[in-house]
C-alpha cells in the first residue's frame, strides 16, 4: 500500500511538469478597448436640414468612414449628454430612465480601426473589441444576404437588455418601452449620419440567433441593424 501510494505522489507530480497549470486553466485574454474621440457639438447641416435631407441608403461607395465619424455616430445613438437631476443623461429618451439598449459595430473599413465586431461603451465612450477580422460578409449572410451591410465600412447594431425595463413596467415594458427607445436611437443615427454627409437604413430582415452569435451575447436582444456609409450617387 505504501508503495502504490509512493508511485501514485510521483505520477501526479510528473502530471503537474508535463502540464503546466497555465495549460490546464487558459487565462482569459485581455479585451482590446479603443478610446473614441470627443464628439463635435457643432455640425455642417442644421437639425432642419438633416431632417429634410434624411433618406434611407441602401447602396454604398468603398470609401472609408473615419474614427470621428464612428464616434460621432455612437454618440448620437446612446451616449452621454448633460448631467441631470439623477445623474449623466443619455441622448436618446428611454422609459424611466431604464437605457435597455446596447450597442455594437461591424467595422470593415473605419480609418483609425482594426476590422472587427466591436461594443459600444457610453460611460467612457469607447469600444471593446468582441471578435478580430472583418465580419460584413456574414453580418450580410444573417440579413438574408442584403448587401447593404456587405458594402458599408461600417454598421451599427442596435440590441437591447429587455430586463432592465421589464423589471421596472413588466409586459408594457418589453412591448412599447423597449421598441420606443430603440426607434428614437436610430433615428439620432440617421440624422447625424446626414450631417456627416453619410447614409444609413434601418434592416429589421435577420436572422436574430444569427446576429447575436456574431456579437456573442447572448442575453441582448438584436432589433436594428444600420449600415452606414458613403452614399453610391446623390441622396
Amino acid at each position: 500500500m505504501v508503495r502504490s501510494n509512493v508511485r501514485m505522489g510521483a505520477l501526479l507530480i510528473l502530471t503537474v511538469l508535463h502540464f503546466p497549470l497555465a495549460a490546464q486553466f487558459p487565462q482569459p485574454q485581455q479585451q482590446v478597448s479603443v478610446s473614441l474621440p470627443e464628439p463635435v457639438l457643432e455640425g455642417s447641416y442644421t437639425f432642419e436640414e438633416s431632417l429634410f435631407m434624411r433618406r434611407s441608403v441602401r447602396r454604398f461607395t468603398a470609401e472609408p468612414v473615419t474614427l470621428q465619424q464612428v464616434s460621432q455616430l455612437l454618440w448620437a445613438a446612446a451616449g452621454k449628454t448633460v448631467d441631470g437631476l439623477s445623474g449623466p443623461t443619455r441622448s436618446y429618451p428611454s422609459a424611466g430612465a431604464m437605457h435597455p439598449l446596447e450597442l455594437f459595430i461591424a467595422a470593415g473599413n473605419v480609418e483609425g480601426l482594426e476590422p472587427g465586431i466591436y461594443q459600444y461603451k457610453w460611460d467612457t465612450h469607447a469600444l471593446v473589441q468582441i471578435s478580430p477580422g472583418d465580419y460584413r460578409r456574414s453580418l450580410s449572410d444573417a440579413c438574408a444576404g442584403q448587401t447593404a451591410p456587405l458594402q458599408a465600412p461600417v454598421t451599427v447594431v442596435i440590441s437591447a437588455m429587455y430586463s432592465r425595463t421589464v423589471s421596472r413596467y413588466g409586459s408594457r415594458g418589453e412591448m412599447r418601452y423597449v421598441p420606443m427607445d430603440a426607434g428614437a436611437s436610430a433615428q439620432n443615427i440617421q440624422l447625424q449620419a446626414v450631417s456627416l454627409g453619410l447614409g444609413s437604413v434601418i434592416i429589421g430582415a435577420f436572422q436574430d440567433g444569427a446576429v447575436q452569435s456574431l456579437l456573442k451575447t447572448p442575453t441582448a436582444i438584436p432589433l436594428l441593424i444600420m449600415p452606414v456609409g458613403v452614399p453610391y450617387g446623390e441622396l
